[in-house]
């Protein structure tokens, strides 16, 4: 007896696992939207003590906003040692902190819609990944930053916000973010 796949021709079994994989890599937490480079490990800290296998530990990251010159973003978060996690399979858990800065003058480099991602990390081998993702507070001329972790089936409510008033810096004048964010 044949498999439906079997049925199908060299074209169509091709575009079939195209279309597998590109659910995959949505899944796994891929997209072509611009996000930040990977992010600079600062440090990392023990937490859990294990015999034979990783410690859990906290590290704590930071990354620049790939469209906004001048903002950077620091992050915490848990990172499971044991078995699964010297393997990398362990799900992490969603408790993650961020902390973001005006650091230089502030440059837009591209129009950006409310809650455009910034970056975006895997947490478990399939389905779960942590978001930064950013928006204008319009009336207040102030940029505001959420992390948060998201399954494909159920996410989590933990999340953690920071906000960066636009403010002048040196001898430069503070742009306005609602002339950069589009609806």
């Amino acid at each position: 007896m044949r498999t439906v796949f079997g049925m199908l021709s060299g074209r169509m079994r091709a575009g079939f696992l195209a279309i597998v994989l590109a659910v995959f890599a949505a899944a796994a937490g891929l997209s072509p939207a611009q996000t930040a480079d990977e992010p600079d490990l600062l440090f990392r800290k023990s937490t859990v003590f294990k015999w034979l296998t990783p410690n859990d530990k906290i590290a704590t990251y930071a990354l620049d906003d790939p469209a906004i010159e001048g903002v950077a973003c620091h992050f915490t978060v848990p990172e499971r040692g044991g078995l699964k996690g010297w393997i990398g399979i362990a799900e992490e858990v969603s408790d993650i902190s961020l902390a973001c800065r005006q650091v230089g003058p502030i440059r837009f480099r591209e129009k950006f819609e409310q809650g455009d991602e910034v970056f975006r990390k895997r947490r478990s081998l399939f389905f779960k990944k942590m978001q930064i993702v950013r928006g204008c507070d319009r009336k207040r001329n102030v940029l505001v930053y959420v992390v948060y972790s998201d399954r494909l089936i159920e996410g989590s409510p933990k999340n953690s916000t920071s906000s960066v008033p636009i403010m002048p810096w040196g001898g430069d004048g503070a742009p306005r973010c609602a002339d950069w964010v589009t609806d």
